[in-house]
Formats: C-alpha cells, sequence, structure tokens
C-alpha cells in the first residue's frame, strides 16, 4: 500500500504542477482583455476558475496521499509550517511555502466580493511567487524530480509562463478598457 500512495503522491503532484502552470497562463491571459480563439472572455475566466480549483484538488490530494505514505510521513506541521520535515527540510518547505501561499490565493478567491478587489488583487498576486516555488520545490524534492521526461515537463511549463510573463510586461500587454471593452 505504501508504494501505492508514493506513487499517488507523486503523481498528483506531476498534475497539480502542469494544471497551477495553465492556471497562471490563463490568469494572465485573462487580465490582458483579449480572448482565446474561438473563446469569449468570460469563458477564459471560467476555464482559469476551473484549472485553479482543479489544481488545488490534485494539491490536496498530493499533499493527502504523502501524510498517509509510510515513507514520507508527512504531518500536519509539515503541511502548514515550512522546513520542519524530516525528509529533505529545505525542498520540503519549499513545497509547504508553495501550498500556503495557494491556500491564501484560494481562500482570498473564495472571499473576493467581501474582501473588495484590491485586496483580491494584491494577494493574487503571491501567483507570481507561489508557482515558481512549487516548480522547484518538484524538481528538488520529487523523487523523479531531475528525470529527463520531468524536466521535459518542468521546461514546457517554464516555457509557457515565461513567455505570458513577457508578454504581461511588454509594452503589447496593453491591459486596458479599450481591450477588454473589444472583446464584449
Amino acid at each position: 500500500m505504501s508504494e501505492a500512495m508514493w506513487a499517488f503522491g507523486r503523481i498528483s503532484g506531476i498534475v497539480a504542477l502542469v494544471l497551477l502552470t495553465g492556471s497562471v497562463v490563463l490568469g494572465i491571459w485573462t487580465r490582458s482583455g483579449r480572448p482565446l480563439p474561438g473563446l469569449p472572455r468570460f469563458s477564459i475566466q471560467l476555464i482559469h476558475r476551473n484549472i485553479a480549483l482543479l489544481a488545488s484538488i490534485f494539491l490536496v490530494l498530493h499533499v493527502g496521499s504523502l501524510m498517509l505514505d509510510s515513507y514520507a510521513k508527512l504531518s500536519v506541521a509539515d503541511v502548514v509550517v515550512p522546513f520542519l520535515g524530516a525528509y529533505k527540510p529545505f525542498w520540503q518547505g519549499l513545497g509547504t511555502v508553495a501550498f500556503d501561499l495557494l491556500l491564501a490565493i484560494v481562500i482570498t478567491s473564495l472571499f473576493r466580493k467581501r474582501l473588495g478587489v484590491r485586496l483580491f488583487k494584491a494577494i493574487h498576486w503571491l501567483t507570481y511567487a507561489m508557482w515558481p516555488i512549487a516548480l522547484v520545490h518538484s524538481i528538488g524534492n520529487g523523487t523523479n524530480g531531475t528525470s529527463g521526461w520531468f524536466l521535459a515537463i518542468a521546461t514546457v511549463c517554464t516555457v509557457a509562463v515565461a513567455g505570458v510573463l513577457i508578454w504581461r510586461v511588454s509594452s503589447r500587454f496593453l491591459e486596458s478598457a479599450t481591450a477588454r471593452n473589444a472583446v464584449h
């Protein structure tokens, strides 16, 4: 049973990383006010939210399965407080930091209307820290973190996020009311 939990923990972590990458890419795309070909802007927002939710579910499955695994032996403290773990404490701690940041992002997303747009956006900016920390955690702590196939996945994820980030800071991003109004 322990090997099955370990394998499930690894797979669910990889799926969570890929989904988080998709969520980050779509989140930045949503901010641009542009639709994807064939989809209206509101659809991109819905897809972004659903992918983010699915990523969060896979992250909970990742952490939960490793808490049940006799080899990983994660405790509740390991999941919430960074750098306490017995197995590769630094790399595991990065995963805890990413998990805590994602938890803050998810909670504020759930209470977005009560918190107001400014606070929601300010906390949502934590995504720009959470994603690379999660990526580095997966490479440093993952059983397959340095294997060729996983590094290929990590490279594709990195290129996707780097591409939209470069676009985000460029003058071509043009986040404006004009771009948003053109969508509707």
